[in-house]
């Protein structure tokens, strides 16, 4: 396992996500939140060499605005890549959520575009993710959708709620967004998940106070519209900070479907999340074999020891062969300082393998925010899993690179 920094010493980095072009798998890109000049903005990182070596640049801020976070990129054809964020004004009244698209295998970018524009107290959050359909037998493909969290911030509206929008453009338009949670609940950002035949699903948590459980909605006509809400199970939600640390963790979940041509496996659908149910963080699973229908019975995947803490799972599933990848932090080996490992399964989701990713600990004392999640892809051609995290070895967080 060769570990690579990806991005510069000079100043933090985190919240990382990653994307690998399909055609041409030696081009690699990241984004994450990057201070380097002083404001928040989105760092991007470029590999032509299959993640040897790395570029590094800043997109530009959407003009009124005072900084951007919470980045997420994937891949499009055909050598495109578009990346979604929040952008947010001085004093915080105005959360918009943003994307950028590339048509040069990340060469150039234009301009950000507005996916939902936010005003006033109504504030589009820093949770955002985004998805592009690459489901061969999707009547869909290349649809861009943006799932991300909308916050009523007033006195008669507490809910944090999820949204929705999706672009059949290519990420120059997106449609209106779609509200898919009660504005009475509070939820942080969404998972979303595409299978066969463009089918759709957004996963979330609600949170604290009250009762704290996953659910999803399912869209059959490419993110037009969406089915009634489904309950996956009852959630513990991990405490915040993490207990033994100062960081926030935030409790969200991450999906992913099968698109492969694997017999058994073909059409699945798998959510990973954070719960505390046993006293300790771990990274539960849940699969549907019939579209977000039914849901089996959450298990844990990381085989890690009792009383670990084991947090911010992300999950991709080859669309090769169907193999399952989880990335996520653990403490499981030198505790109180971290590693990234990564749990894989070659049966549907039955079993698990957990390896390390990291080639050494690090430690995050004293430290506020790491980021609240990380990010992995796959290369179709070779099933090569690449993983991005946050990482303190160089005594400040930078963005790290790592393969399996």
């Amino acid at each position: 396992m060769v570990n690579v920094q990806i991005s510069p010493s000079t100043s933090n980095q985190f919240e990382p996500t990653i994307a690998v072009n399909w055609l041409n798998p030696s081009v690699m890109v990241a984004v994450a939140v990057d201070f380097r000049t002083g404001p928040a903005l989105i760092g991007l990182y470029k590999s032509i060499d299959a993640g040897a070596t790395w570029s590094t640049t800043l997109l530009p801020l959407p003009t009124g605005f005072a900084g951007i976070e919470s980045p997420h990129i994937d891949y499009f054809f055909p050598n495109s890549f578009v990346v979604a964020a929040h952008a947010f004004d001085a004093d915080g009244l105005s959360g918009t959520i943003v994307t950028y698209t590339s048509n040069d295998n990340a060469s150039s970018f234009g301009p950000p575009v507005i996916v939902n524009q936010g005003f006033g107290q109504f504030v589009n959050d820093d949770q955002v993710v985004v998805i592009a359909d690459k489901a061969g037998s999707s009547p869909f493909l290349g649809s861009i959708y943006t799932g991300y969290t909308h916050d009523y911030n007033t006195q008669f509206i507490p809910g944090n709620t999820i949204f929705f929008n999706r672009s059949q453009d290519g990420g120059n338009t997106y449609s209106g967004p779609i509200l898919l949670s009660s504005v009475n609940e509070f939820e942080e950002f969404p998972g979303i998940a595409i299978t066969l035949n463009g089918i759709v699903i957004v996963g979330w948590i609600t949170q604290p106070p009250g009762s704290s459980s996953f659910n999803t909605r399912t869209s059959q006509d490419g993110g037009a519209t969406f089915g009634p809400e489904t309950m996956v199970t009852s959630v513990v939600v991990v405490p915040s900070p993490l207990p033994g640390y100062q960081f926030r963790c935030l409790t969200f979940p991450s999906l992913a479907g099968d698109t492969s041509n694997a017999p058994t496996t073909r059409g699945n659908v798998y959510a990973v999340w954070q719960d505390f149910r046993q006293g300790y963080s771990d990274i539960f699973m849940s699969i549907s074999t019939n579209f977000g229908v039914d849901w089996s019975t959450p298990k844990p995947i990381a085989n890690s020891p009792a009383g670990t803490q084991n947090f911010f799972p992300a999950i991709t599933v080859s669309p090769t062969d169907g193999a399952v990848f989880v990335s996520y932090y653990t403490n499981r080996v030198n505790p109180p300082e971290l590693d990234v490992f990564l749990a894989t399964s070659r049966d549907g989701g039955n079993t698990f393998t957990n390896t390390r990713i990291t080639t050494t600990s690090f430690s995050v004392t004293g430290l506020t925010l790491i980021g609240d999640y990380i990010g992995n892809a796959v290369v179709p051609q070779t099933g090569r899993l690449v993983t991005v995290w946050t990482d303190t070895r160089t005594g400040v967080e930078n963005i790290w690179f790592g393969d399996n």
